[in-house]
């Protein structure tokens, strides 16, 4: 795909309705109309509701990015879309959208694995990044190593064989009524907190790259159930102590992985990405090691279309092709 050409971007795996527009390495617009609002009184997102959102909002989120890039229809020259994995009503309504787009001015068809997406979000504010590069993809659903040897050639050196670290942060949020989305609830109660108050486990699994958080979140809350209250705990030291203990887990494996890989680059995406404590950790492995390190800020770590929008510019998993529905699970190797 040439990159100076104007490419659409639809992102719709979860509970945002992203869309954006690409003019080469230009990022005309970046809009993201999250559903947060709506899903906070069940504590967590429904799919049902988040497919029928994605319905009524996509057509007026279409239109106002073509008015603030002060561009027409005619003017797109491709689209891409997230085809999964995500919920799937919400893919549904994104996927379908862009092809009726797509279709209706002739124009190629690309789908991206939402994790690609993840990965190539770095590429946005860093388009000199390449591969060979370890990065740390962290979202709701998935925790992932990926060691990124060539574009398109993606190791998966590990993964959660449990919960991800995103889900841990909102189970614990949602037990202990923080807020949703949990992430940046426990961030906010963690600011003023000792994150060594109270002492969890970082555990371990047979797979020295793997993760597993389901026995954290229990060890929190049998914490939490089990307290004494003449220890003057306060929420903003557990809510500390817990985030440190998802981080340490994070980067202890992730550290590793850098050790026996060699490389010389690292990069990170995915929601949790957006924790200021974890890019804090990241920043300290890439400086006490001399590595190069290639975040993408906090608004471009979670789902945004402007990262399916790079994925495809750069060919990440295409080839030209008008469509292609190759997904980081049967790529990774």
């Amino acid at each position: 795909m040439s990159k100076d050409k104007v490419i659409l971007g639809f992102e719709t795996s979860c509970d945002e309705t992203a869309i954006a527009i690409m003019r080469g390495e230009e990022l005309l617009v970046n809009t993201i109309s999250s559903q947060v609002d709506i899903h906070e009184k069940f504590g967590g997102v429904v799919p049902e509701v988040a497919s029928r959102a994605h319905a009524e909002m996509i057509r007026n989120i279409f239109h106002s990015s073509l008015n603030s890039a002060n561009l027409q229809i005619s003017d797109i020259d491709s689209v891409a879309t997230t085809d999964g994995p995500g919920l799937v009503g919400s893919l549904v309504v994104g996927y379908n959208f862009a092809k009726s787009i797509a279709w209706s001015i002739d124009k190629p068809l690309y789908t991206v694995d939402h994790m690609v997406g993840h990965l190539a979000a770095p590429l946005i504010e860093n388009p000199n990044m390449e591969p060979p590069f370890l990065t740390l993809l962290v979202s709701g659903g998935h925790t992932q190593i990926v060691l990124v040897e060539k574009w398109g050639d993606y190791k998966l050196m590990g993964t959660t064989i449990d919960d991800a670290a995103g889900e841990a942060f909102d189970k614990l949020s949602r037990f202990c009524g923080f807020g949703f989305p949990g992430g940046p609830a426990i961030q906010r109660i963690a600011e003023s907190g000792n994150p060594s108050k109270i002492n969890l486990p970082r555990p371990k699994t047979k797979h020295e790259y793997n993760y597993s958080f389901s026995g954290l979140k229990t060890a929190a809350t049998n914490f939490l159930k089990n307290i004494d209250p003449d220890d003057k705990i306060t929420r903003a030291d557990f809510a500390a102590s817990y985030q440190e203990a998802i981080v340490d887990s994070l980067m202890i494996n992730f550290t590793k992985a850098v050790k026996e890989t060699g490389v010389k680059n690292i990069s990170g995406g995915g929601g949790v990405m957006a924790n200021s404590r974890l890019r804090e950790k990241m920043n300290i492995l890439a400086n006490d090691n001399n590595l190069e390190i290639f975040l993408p800020s906090p608004r471009l770590s979670t789902d945004n279309a402007a990262m399916i929008c790079v994925a495809a510019q750069n060919d990440l998993i295409t080839n030209d092709l008008k469509e292609n529905d190759v997904r980081l699970s049967s790529i990774i190797k």
